[in-house]
C-alpha cells in the first residue's frame, strides 16, 4: 500500500513538472510583441545609453577599446598583405558587426535594469547564462555578411580597375578621386555597401538582444529584428545612419573616437530594443 502512494505521488510530481516544462515550451513559442518608435523614443534611448555608460564608464572604455583594436588590427593587416585599397570597404563591414560586438554593454545595461552592480564577474555570468548555439548560429551569420561584402569589394574592384595593382592606399584614393570610372566605382560601392549595411543592421538591431535577453531560436530573433524595422522604417533607417555616421567619425583619429562611441551606442541600442520589444509574459 505504502509503495502504491509512493509511486502514484512520483506519478503526480513527474505530471507536474512536465505541465510546467509544457507552460514554458508553450510561452517560449510565442513571438514577441514588437512595437513602432518615433524620434522621440531614440533621443529617449540615446540619452539612457550616455547615462548607462556614464553610471560604469570604466567596462565601457574596455569594451571600446577591444572594438578600437581590432579596428587597428584590420588596418594594420590590410597594409602587411598589399591590400591597403580594402581599408575603406574593411571599415565600413566592421561596422556591421557592432552589433553583436556590443552584446557585453548590452550585458551592462541589463544588470543595471535588475538593479545589480556591474562587475566582470556578473558580465561573464549574464553573457555565459544566455549565450549558446544560438548566439553561435547569430555570430556565423554575422560573418557571413561581413565576408560577402568584402568580396564584393574586391570584385567591383576588378570589375572598375582591372588587374591594376595599388601600392599605396594614397595611390587608390588618387585613382578612384580623379578618374570617371573611380567616381563611378565609389557611387556604386557606397550604394552597395549601404544595403548590405542596412540588411546587417535589420537582421541584428533586436536580435542580438533578445537573444541576451530572453530564450528564443536566432531565426526567430532575426525575424523579430525585421519586425521592428518594418514596423518604423523611417527611425529605424534613422537610426542605422547615425550609428554608422558616429563609428565613422570616431574611426577617423587612428580609431580612438571608438573608445566613447561605441559603449554609448552599445548601451543605447539595448535601451532601444527594451521600446520596441515586449517579451509574452508567463
Amino acid at each position: 500500500m505504502h509503495r502504491y502512494n509512493a509511486g502514484e505521488n512520483a506519478m503526480s510530481e513527474r505530471l507536474s513538472i512536465d505541465a510546467a516544462d509544457a507552460g514554458r515550451d508553450a510561452v517560449s513559442r510565442q513571438d514577441p510583441i514588437v512595437r513602432p518608435i518615433s524620434i522621440e523614443d531614440m533621443a529617449e534611448a540615446f540619452a539612457q545609453g550616455l547615462r548607462d555608460f556614464q553610471s560604469a564608464p570604466g567596462y565601457g572604455l574596455v569594451f571600446g577599446a577591444i572594438f578600437a583594436l581590432g579596428g587597428v588590427a584590420i588596418v594594420a593587416c590590410a597594409h602587411a598583405f598589399g591590400l591597403s585599397y580594402l581599408i575603406y570597404p574593411l571599415i565600413i563591414g566592421f561596422a556591421m558587426i557592432g552589433p553583436f560586438a556590443a552584446i557585453g554593454l548590452y550585458a551592462i545595461s541589463r544588470l543595471r535594469e535588475a538593479g545589480v552592480r556591474p562587475s566582470w564577474r556578473a558580465i561573464i555570468g549574464t553573457i555565459g547564462s544566455q549565450a549558446g548555439e544560438e548566439l553561435g548560429w547569430m555570430a556565423f551569420v554575422t560573418l557571413f555578411i561581413f565576408m560577402a561584402w568584402i568580396y564584393a569589394a574586391q570584385i567591383l574592384v576588378a570589375l572598375f580597375f582591372g588587374l591594376r595593382s595599388f601600392s599605396t592606399l594614397a595611390e587608390f584614393l588618387t585613382m578612384v578621386t580623379t578618374t570617371p570610372e573611380g567616381l563611378l566605382f565609389l557611387l556604386v560601392g557606397n550604394l552597395l555597401g549601404a544595403a548590405i549595411l542596412f540588411v546587417a543592421f535589420s537582421l541584428t538591431v533586436v536580435s542580438v538582444p533578445l537573444l541576451l535577453d530572453w530564450h528564443v531560436d536566432f531565426v526567430t530573433a532575426m525575424i523579430t529584428s525585421l519586425r521592428a524595422v518594418a514596423a518604423s522604417p523611417g527611425p529605424m533607417l534613422g537610426w542605422a545612419a547615425m550609428v554608422f555616421i558616429v563609428l565613422i567619425v570616431a574611426s577617423v583619429p587612428a580609431f580612438l573616437g571608438l573608445l566613447v562611441a561605441v559603449p554609448v551606442l552599445g548601451h543605447a541600442t539595448w535601451r532601444l530594443y527594451r521600446k520596441i520589444v515586449v517579451l509574452p509574459k508567463g
